[in-house]
């Protein structure tokens, strides 16, 4: 979806963090081309025009990974915003609800352990934002009713 402001049309994409139904792991993807080429990056894509934040997140959710609206429920938790580059990213969360099988539309998919440094510029994606969504999800939880909940590395 695009918005417009005083700077112009600005591009909506998302990205999707998915744990696992334990709360142990992060599903990652391995790029395979620009932006990020060979770094791990969390999955999501380009939010199409008149299309609803929460419908892009389910549609690239299932696109990349397989994974279903039915088998994780996701809560948007923060955006940010990139006027010099006329782009904005929603960034949702979810926890699965069971052990599904993923299957991958173009990056590789691996389940990272929460061990990892996802503030690692030579590994992660995103400038160190990973890291930092990851930790505001170990603070704070994945949605109002989670906010007592914390993910766990162990």
């Amino acid at each position: 979806m695009t918005t417009d402001n005083c700077l112009g049309s600005m591009q909506g994409y998302n990205c999707i963090m998915i744990f696992n139904k334990e709360r142990t792991r992060l599903l990652m993807c391995k790029r395979t081309g620009d932006p990020y080429e060979g770094l791990y990056n969390l999955v999501g894509g380009k939010i199409e025009d008149g299309e609803d934040g929460f419908c892009a997140a389910y549609r690239e959710l299932r696109e990349e990974t397989g994974i279903d609206r039915e088998q994780t429920e996701l809560f948007h938790m923060m955006d940010f915003t990139y006027y010099n580059q006329l782009n904005y990213v929603e960034v949702y969360v979810g926890i699965l609800k069971e052990n599904v099988d993923i299957c991958s539309e173009k990056h590789p998919l691996v389940w990272m352990g929460l061990d990892e440094n996802f503030f690692d510029g030579n590994r992660f994606a995103g400038e160190g934002n990973i890291g930092h969504m990851l930790e505001q999800v170990k603070q704070f939880g994945v949605g109002m009713e989670d906010r007592n909940a914390v993910v766990y590395s162990d």
